[in-house]
C-alpha cells in the first residue's frame, strides 16, 4: 500500500506539472490529429481501404505522438535539476518509474481518444461498434509502449542527442507490441473469429506484464548509470 501510496502522489505531481504548462498533451494531439490530416489528403482511399489500412495508419501516429510524450517525460525534473533530489526521497525508486509510466499511458490515452475517433469521421469509416474494440487493443499496446519507453527515456536522460537516439533504441524493441496490436485491431474491424484476435490479445499482455516486471526491476540499476 505504501508503494502505491508512493506512485499516485508522484503520478499526481506529473498531473498538476501538465496542467500547469500543457506543452506535452498539446503537442501530441497536435502531432497526431496533423498526422491523420496528412494521411487523409496523401491518401486517397475507398472507404472499405481506410478500414483495412486503420491499425497500421492508428498505430503509426500512436508511436510518433508517445515518441514525441517520451522526450518530454523527465524534461519537469532534468529543467529544474531535481532528479537528484527525486532519487535522494524517502520513496522506493520503483515508485518513480511506475508513477512516470502512468503517466505517459495517461497522456497517450486521451491522444488515442481523440485521435482513433476523427480517424473514423476523415476517412468515413463505418465501424462505429468496433470502435471500442480497437481502442482497447490500442490501450494495450500503449501499456506496453509506455512501459518500455519510460524506462529508456530515464536511460538516455543525459545522453548526447537523446532526440535521436531514443526513438533509434525503443522502436525496434516495441515491433512484437506494434505487431500485435496491428493484427488484433485488424482482426476485429474485419469482424474475425475471436479464436483469430484471441492470441495477440493473450501476447499483448504477457508483453505488458514482461516489460512492466523488467521496468520495476532494472529501473534503480538505469537511474545510477
Amino acid at each position: 500500500m505504501a508503494f502505491l501510496r508512493q506512485a499516485a502522489w508522484l503520478l499526481w505531481k506529473d498531473l498538476l506539472l501538465e496542467l500547469r504548462r500543457r506543452e506535452s498533451l498539446i503537442a501530441m494531439f497536435f502531432f497526431g490529429a496533423l498526422l491523420l490530416f496528412i494521411f487523409n489528403f496523401a491518401l486517397d482511399v475507398e472507404r472499405a481501404k481506410a478500414t483495412e489500412m486503420a491499425p497500421g495508419l492508428l498505430w503509426l501516429a500512436v508511436v510518433f505522438c508517445g515518441t514525441l510524450g517520451l522526450m518530454q517525460l523527465f524534461q519537469p525534473e532534468r529543467e529544474n535539476h531535481c532528479l537528484e533530489a527525486l532519487l535522494i526521497a524517502p520513496v522506493d525508486r520503483a515508485a518513480i518509474f511506475v508513477a512516470k509510466a502512468c503517466f505517459n499511458l495517461l497522456l497517450m490515452a486521451l491522444v488515442e481518444i481523440v485521435v482513433f475517433p476523427l480517424y473514423w469521421v476523415l476517412f468515413s469509416v463505418t465501424a462505429w461498434d468496433r470502435l471500442p474494440l480497437v481502442f482497447l487493443y490500442g490501450l494495450l499496446g500503449t501499456v506496453g509502449f509506455s512501459v518500455l519507453g519510460t524506462l529508456f527515456s530515464a536511460l538516455t536522460l543525459s545522453a548526447r542527442g537523446r532526440e535521436i537516439l531514443l526513438p533509434l533504441l525503443i522502436l525496434p524493441l516495441i515491433i512484437p507490441i506494434v505487431l500485435a496490436t496491428i493484427r488484433g485491431m485488424d482482426a476485429i474491424l474485419r469482424n474475425a473469429e475471436l479464436a483469430e484476435s484471441l492470441p495477440w490479445l493473450n501476447m499483448l499482455i504477457a508483453f505488458d506484464v514482461i516489460f512492466l516486471t523488467a521496468g520495476i526491476l532494472v529501473f534503480d540499476w538505469v537511474v545510477e548509470t
